[in-house]
C-alpha cells in the first residue's frame, strides 16, 4: 500500500462514523481507533412534546394515533447490525433500569465487519430497549429510551 492509498484511507476514516478500523494487507497491518461523540439531538425533535412511535417488534400500536412518550433517545450512528453485548456469552452492556452517563457504552453496531461501540452521550436511566439483539438498524434508528 502506497502513501497515497494510506492518505485516502485516513481521509475516508475521518469522514466516516466508524470508531475502529483494522487494515491488513500481506505482512502490513495498522489499527485506527477514535472515540465517537453522540450527535446533538435535532432541534425539531427536541421541541416536539410528543410523537407517533414507529411500528416495532414489541407488539402492535394501540388504538391511539398519537402517544406521548417521555424521554430522550439514543439512536444508531450508522447502518449496521445491533448487538446488545460484547459477545454472545457476555451480559448486555446495559439493561432497563441501568443508569448511564455520556461515556457509557450501551451497544455495538457492526458495519462491514467493524464493531463500533455506541456510547450514551447523555446521562439518565435506561427505560426501554427498542431493538433486538442481531437486528439490522439504520442511521437514526432509536435504540434506547432514556429518562
Amino acid at each position: 500500500m502506497g502513501l497515497d492509498e494510506i492518505k485516502e484511507l485516513l481521509r475516508l476514516f475521518g469522514e466516516s462514523n466508524f470508531s475502529k478500523l483494522v487494515w491488513k494487507q500481506g505482512d502490513a497491518e495498522f489499527h485506527l481507533e477514535r472515540e465517537l461523540r453522540a450527535a446533538a439531538p435535532r432541534r425539531d425533535v427536541e421541541e416536539r412534546e410528543s410523537f407517533s412511535p414507529e411500528p416495532s417488534l414489541h407488539g402492535p400500536r394501540g388504538g391511539s394515533s398519537h402517544v406521548e412518550v417521555p424521554g430522550t433517545f439514543i439512536t444508531s450512528p450508522m447502518v449496521g447490525t445491533f448487538y446488545a453485548s460484547p459477545s454472545p456469552d457476555k451480559p448486555p452492556f446495559v439493561k432497563v433500569g441501568d443508569a448511564v452517563d455520556g461515556g457509557t457504552v450501551v451497544c455495538i453496531v457492526e458495519a462491514m465487519k467493524v464493531m463500533n461501540e455506541v456510547k450514551a452521550g447523555m446521562s439518565g436511566k435506561v427505560v426501554e430497549v427498542l431493538v433486538h439483539n442481531g437486528q439490522p438498524v439504520e442511521f437514526g434508528t432509536r435504540l434506547f429510551r432514556i429518562t
